[in-house]
């Protein structure tokens, strides 16, 4: 049974995310604010708790998973980073983007497409979830919080408690959250390509 915190999105309360932090060293999934939307989120080591969040959006092992970072120190520990990918990423976050890159050996296969080896990066600008990954120390398991057979986001977590109050350990209140999807960004050899155009514009890709 899911517990709410009601937690300020511009002043989070440090004892909250603590007890978030808490919940999540416990095996917890939760459901928390980005700068795009809610999402579901565990710890990246945690396989039962990925496979909760599998089952709650029903998705399939060809999904791009992402890890929600707290700099860029840390995407470069899980990332095959290029000089060219680390001022791209530096220059758009914190921000609404989601890159793609090759994953280190530091990201459990499971997480990684199961052909191109790759992994989602963001780095949210959003207070609570920096918060959370600072105190934390180390990204979060992520996904966007779309339900099966929906095309955007839940953006009330009151309406998340009503639906996932079962499934979720923890939802953090932090008021209405407009859906808008981020933009995805993916690194080849060959260059850059923006794969698709949400709310974090790039205008050095144009």
């Amino acid at each position: 049974m899911a517990q709410l915190f009601e937690i300020h999105p511009e002043n989070p309360q440090l004892r909250l995310i603590h007890r978030a932090v808490e919940i999540l060293r416990k095996g917890g999934v939760i459901a928390y604010p980005t700068d795009s939307s809610y999402a579901v989120a565990c710890l990246i080591g945690d396989k039962q708790a990925m496979d909760k969040i599998r089952r709650i959006r029903q998705l399939d092992d060809k999904h791009n998973f992402t890890l929600v970072c707290k700099d860029l120190a840390q995407v470069s520990m899980f990332t095959k980073i290029t000089n060219d990918a680390y001022r791209l990423i530096k220059a758009l976050t914190p921000g609404a983007f989601t890159f793609i890159l090759d994953a280190t050996r530091e990201v459990p296969r499971r997480l990684q497409h199961p052909k191109k080896k790759t992994i989602g990066i963001r780095i949210p600008d959003h207070p609570i979830t920096q918060l959370l990954v600072q105190e934390l120390g180390e990204p979060l398991f992520s996904s966007t919080l779309i339900l099966p057979g929906e095309n955007e986001a839940l953006t009330d977590p009151h309406e998340i408690m009503d639906k996932l109050e079962r499934e979720l350990d923890l939802v953090i209140d932090a008021g209405i959250v407009k859906f808008e999807e981020t933009t995805i960004i993916e690194f080849f050899s060959s260059g850059t390509e923006i794969i698709r155009q949400g709310k974090g514009l790039a205008p050095m890709l144009d």
